[in-house]
């Protein structure tokens, strides 16, 4: 029930972040994370510190295992999770730092 709970919090916060079309993605690379989270949760502060993840601001948003995607409609290329862009992805795909949901049907 927990699970469902969580899962359904990370749905309803998602949808109240502001969309950023592809062509805005000029802060970094598009990616595709499995949730996007506040820094302020301590889960995401604690796997912040682990990583050695330096985050500036009092709630960044935080993608969380995250792929690249890089051409949209070319070999495959989709995301079934949360398509983001994000201004910094240096964590091997653990965490993506300040990233804003993409609308991938524009």
């Amino acid at each position: 029930m927990k699970v469902a709970v969580v899962v359904s919090t990370l749905v309803v916060a998602a949808a109240a972040l502001p969309q950023t079309t592809i062509s805005q993605c000029n802060t970094g690379g598009l990616q595709c994370c499995q949730s996007v989270q506040s820094s302020s949760n301590p889960a995401v502060s604690t796997l912040l510190g682990l990583v050695g993840a330096v985050v500036q601001g009092a709630a960044v948003q935080v993608g969380l295992t995250c792929s690249p995607i890089s051409i949209i409609g070319v070999g495959g290329d989709s995301c079934s999770a949360q398509p983001v862009c994000c201004s910094n992805n240096n964590f091997n795909g653990v965490v993506a730092l300040g990233c804003t949901p993409v609308n991938l049907g524009l």
